[in-house]
């Protein structure tokens, strides 16, 4: 391995070890190994392919954006003999010539989490409905704020990531914005937005976006964060200042600490979607396709719930007990 393919993949383990010949061989590449919410994705497909008695190959980038360490995973991946590939795409257009590739090779390649630009560059997609998650969290805050005056700081992902502009999009839809869609290109702004700023998915990050918002606005009291890691970065900072009572966060992920944080008033709501899950989908179709040919295709949504303990009048919501109960697919 060169020194580049040493420095971008971050992880390429085999799970199920003393795989024979005739097992499945499927990968799962992920944007990290860190974030819990690719941890709990990983979680899932190992369970799926030991169940099913699939060899389970899985890679990461060193940190969320790494299109390098995905292509150099998706080789090794190819060369390794894998059938399938799940991979969460860090970078939506870069990541597409070697997916072609793959698919060239026969390889089933299936995108979870996050879709490819364009969509149809992967055989599936098996992912939250991300506009529908963020909608959710928008109709709650809209209906916690009964028409009053609001000013809101949008924590996004990064620029240009689908998954982000579906998200910030959705709740500002949800919150009532006109002219909004799951189609609209690019992420939107209203009048009501007085900061957004770019939180990578990342608590520390989150963190000094947050700080830098209130700096720029201190009377901000409505926080949309694109993940609960950026949430917790949002209230850290909120709390340095004392202002972390006046100020609504509603995020998306419904991780089992994203969900304490629920039950503890750090989040007010959060959008909860199931990674586990999603990874054994796609592992099941892997080794089907491995097995038998049969290729998934198309969009599969794989559920959202909306979890807070203080509903709202016409929005529908779970509480705390059923989001730890049913956090990331458990």
């Amino acid at each position: 391995m060169n020194v580049k393919q040493c420095i971008a993949l971050a992880v390429l383990t085999a799970a199920g070890g003393g795989a024979m010949a005739e097992e499945a061989i499927v990968g799962l590449i992920t944007k990290t190994d860190t974030n819990p919410f690719f941890v709990k994705m990983k979680e899932g497909a190992q369970q799926r392919a030991k169940l099913k008695g699939a060899k389970l190959l899985t890679a990461a980038g060193r940190a969320d954006g790494d299109n390098a360490g995905q292509v150099t995973a998706i080789e090794n991946m190819v060369a390794a003999g894998a059938k399938a590939i799940m991979i969460t795409p860090s970078d939506s257009k870069a990541i597409v010539p070697a997916i072609k590739k793959a698919r060239a090779a026969g390889v089933l390649v299936i995108a979870l989490d996050s879709p490819t630009e364009p969509q149809d560059a992967t055989d599936a997609l098996f992912a939250t409905d991300n506009y529908k998650a963020g909608l959710l969290i928008g109709q709650y805050a809209k209906a916690a704020f009964a028409g009053k005056p609001v000013k809101i700081a949008m924590l996004d992902l990064f620029p240009g990531h689908p998954v982000g502009i579906a998200r910030h999009n959705g709740f500002l839809a949800g919150f009532g914005a006109p002219g909004i869609s799951a189609k609209t290109v690019g992420p939107a702004k209203t009048a009501d937005v007085v900061c957004m700023a770019d939180s990578f998915g990342d608590q520390g990050k989150g963190q000094t976006a947050m700080e830098n918002c209130l700096q720029k606005n201190p009377d901000i009291n409505l926080v949309y964060t694109i993940n609960e890691p950026a949430a917790a970065g949002a209230y850290k900072a909120l709390k340095a200042l004392g202002k972390e009572k006046n100020v609504m966060i509603v995020s998306v992920d419904g991780g089992c600490a994203g969900v304490r944080d629920v039950k503890a008033g750090v989040i007010a709501a959060t959008s909860q979607q199931y990674p586990l899950n999603m990874a054994g989908l796609g592992v099941e179709a892997g080794v089907e396709y491995a097995k038998n040919g049969k290729k998934a295709s198309g969009y599969v949504d794989t559920g959202v719930t909306l979890i807070s303990d203080k509903q709202q009048a016409g929005v529908e919501s779970r509480d705390t007990a059923f989001g730890l109960n049913s956090c990331w697919g458990k």
